[in-house]
């Protein structure tokens, strides 16, 4: 039998890449991701844990789960899907420079591609509704919120065959999904946000004119941030093909500013507007993300 140590094993994207089955990618993730739950703040939280709230004062007896009470001693009301029922729709960039990845480490759009499933199958799990798009210069798949594990399997095919093309439109394709969505939810984002950073930046807070939780994933490769080339070295701009050849030890510390200053901007202004700013690099295990987006649920519910 498998200990907690081989699950832990499962968050880790070297090890994950390796298995050929999307659908196996989620669920080993999130299996993964329960064995540490047990040791962490978080200890004692379900999958399940959407179907009950504390009793209140004032609360119907015929509501008491006498089930859960038999087994904690503690009062707990039995909450209906209405109740319980989150919209959440993940927004997914496919463009090109999602596809970069450095020696060593899998593609910023594969790390985000087994992230994503991952938090589907989690919240499938939980009764949640999920919907997903991906998106490049425009919206290329769009999969309204729905709870089934029939379309679950729907959106993990789409998933498991995406491949990174076209430049990158963030402002339109957010704000394509933002007037698609007429019910409060949680939006979650997972882009390297190469784009141009102030549109980016309003469509995002078009979501919060909205009433929507948002959680934004800036998915970057390490080398992204620490630009360690090393020799003399052919830069391609993936989306537009343009080419530069340099010294990266030359420029490498006026990009480590420049990076430095459009991660910060987008981090501030996200926090500005109450939106939950997660920067992820792609060695990093896969929990963070997740940890991210429970305690996101534990406030809203």
């Amino acid at each position: 039998m498998e200990n907690s140590q081989d699950f832990r094993s499962y968050l880790n994207p070297a090890i994950i890449s390796k298995l050929n089955s999307l659908e196996l990618k989620a669920r080993l993730v999130v299996e993964g991701f329960m064995v540490g739950l047990h040791r962490s703040p978080y200890h004692g939280f379900s999958v399940e844990f959407t179907q009950h709230r504390p009793y209140m004062q004032g609360d119907s007896l015929k509501d008491v789960d006498w089930k859960a009470y038999g087994k904690t001693e503690k009062y707990y009301i039995k909450q209906y899907e209405e109740e319980t029922n989150l919209k959440s729709y993940i927004l997914l960039d496919t463009s090109k420079s999602m596809g970069y990845a450095s020696e060593g480490n899998i593609s910023k759009l594969e790390y985000s591609s087994t992230l994503v499933a991952a938090l589907s199958y989690l919240m499938i799990k939980q009764q949640d509704a999920v919907g997903l798009a991906l998106y490049a210069e425009k919206i290329n798949k769009y999969f309204p919120p729905k709870v089934s594990r029939i379309y679950l399997q729907e959106i993990l095919k789409s998933l498991a065959i995406v491949k990174p093309s076209d430049k990158t439109n963030t402002a339109a394709s957010l704000n394509s999904v933002a007037e698609k969505i007429n019910r409060r939810g949680l939006v979650i984002i997972f882009s390297d946000f190469f784009d141009d950073v102030n549109s980016t930046l309003t469509a995002l807070k078009h979501f919060r004119y909205k009433k929507n939780e948002v959680i934004v994933f800036h998915i970057l490769d390490p080398v992204e941030r620490s630009f360690a080339f090393g020799k003399d070295a052919v830069f391609k701009d993936l989306e537009t093909a343009d080419e530069i050849t340099t010294q990266p030890f030359q420029i490498q510390r006026a990009y480590k500013e420049a990076m430095v200053d459009f991660i910060n901007k987008i981090k501030t202004e996200c926090f500005n507007s109450n939106i939950e700013y997660n920067l992820i690099e792609t060695f990093m295990p896969f929990d963070k993300a997740l940890y991210s987006y429970i305690q996101k649920r534990t406030m809203l519910y």
